[in-house]
């Protein structure tokens, strides 16, 4: 993982409607789907190990850039909020939309974690205890876990007003993503020092708990999501130095298969229709790759090229993939919203 940077980025927001340069191989995507493209041109690369997008089953998309989020309709990709931190010291480091409903969790780059409800432009809450950078968050019911830079879990119960009801410990090592399993019982987290822990869905649990398992890779493990309709079935993507896509079964403790992808993996998301993974990779491709599950076999894959002339298409990093249920009125179109390492962001229809 990239360390951390200056907080006083230059961003500049913009939003068009066009179609980039797409170069596929791959039956799964229509040929014709219009991108949106809000480019937040970010002067340094502090988006490598945050997790700043999010849409909810309420078709809210949210994005963060810099100290504020923006929401839009995920239909018609209309604004429709923006929360500020007012602030030119720190940065919206995380966010996650709560499973049912419109409130919009965020973590900051001082520590701090706050609670909004959209609908009403309300900032609820704000909740206290992390000492450094909130990297990931992840919701059970009422439950929301934050995981810092300084390797510590936090779990709060957002109902009461002591919040703070357990901790858990990862070594000290940053923590770069954070996962609840489809059943709320376990809790996958990721570290930027290589280390998958899975832990008990005990909310109350001591910072001495162990975790029930510890899985090392050679590098951080940012990428990370659990199957919609397997239990217990962990998909993870190495970084930089590892570059392997792994699917877990926890049940049985092993690797049900495994492929390298020659590149770093920086976002993974299962697809439930076609029951297939998709992974969105860093160097040296940045292309978006969906996998036959359970064998792994690469199907097809999808280059995006939509960049300002100044900037290099290394830079593009397929950083954060995030998805939108099957759309009402086409129920074989899947929507997907893809972030760049510099902060572009195209919107897609898959089948």
């Amino acid at each position: 993982m990239e360390p951390e940077t200056n907080q006083n980025e230059v961003l500049i927001l913009v939003c068009e409607k066009s179609i980039p340069s797409i170069s596929q191989q791959n039956k799964h995507l229509f040929p014709y789907s219009i991108f949106y493209n809000f480019s937040a041109i970010i002067f340094n690369n502090f988006v490598v190990d945050l997790n700043i997008l999010d849409w909810n089953h309420e078709n809210l998309l949210a994005l963060a850039l810099g100290p504020a989020a923006h929401v839009w309709n995920g239909s018609t990709l209309q604004g429709l909020e923006s929360i500020d931190l007012n602030s030119s010291f720190k940065y919206i480091s995380s966010l996650a939309w709560i499973k049912e409903g419109t409130c919009l969790a965020i973590g900051t780059s001082d520590g701090e974690v706050q609670l909004w409800d959209i609908e009403t432009k309300k900032r609820l809450r704000n909740m206290f205890g992390h000492l450094s950078v909130v990297g990931a968050l992840s919701w059970n019911h009422y439950i929301l876990s934050s995981g810092s830079r300084l390797g510590s879990i936090h779990h709060h119960d957002v109902r009461v007003a002591q919040h703070h009801v357990g901790t858990l410990c990862q070594n000290k090592q940053s923590i770069c993503s954070l996962k609840w399993s489809v059943t709320d019982q376990l809790l996958a987290s990721g570290s930027s020092g290589g280390i998958l822990n899975i832990w008990h869905s005990d909310p109350g649990v001591k910072v001495q708990s162990q975790p029930l398992k510890t899985v090392p890779h050679s590098s951080a493990v940012k990428a990370m999501n659990w199957c919609p309709w397997q239990s217990k079935i962990l998909a993870t993507g190495g970084g930089m130095k590892d570059g392997i896509l792994r699917v877990w079964d926890l049940n049985h403790e092993k690797i049900i298969q495994s492929a390298a992808t020659d590149s770093q993996i920086c976002s993974l998301l299962w697809l439930p229709k076609t029951e297939e993974l998709m992974t969105g990779q860093g160097l040296p491709g940045n292309q978006m790759i969906i996998w036959k599950y359970p064998m792994l076999i690469n199907s097809s894959q999808l280059y995006v090229n939509f960049l300002p002339n100044q900037y290099d298409f290394a830079s593009t990093y397929i950083m954060h993939l995030s998805k939108m249920k099957l759309k009402k009125h086409h129920p074989d179109i899947l929507s997907l919203a893809v972030m760049h390492r510099i902060g572009n962001v195209n919107f897609l229809s898959i089948l």
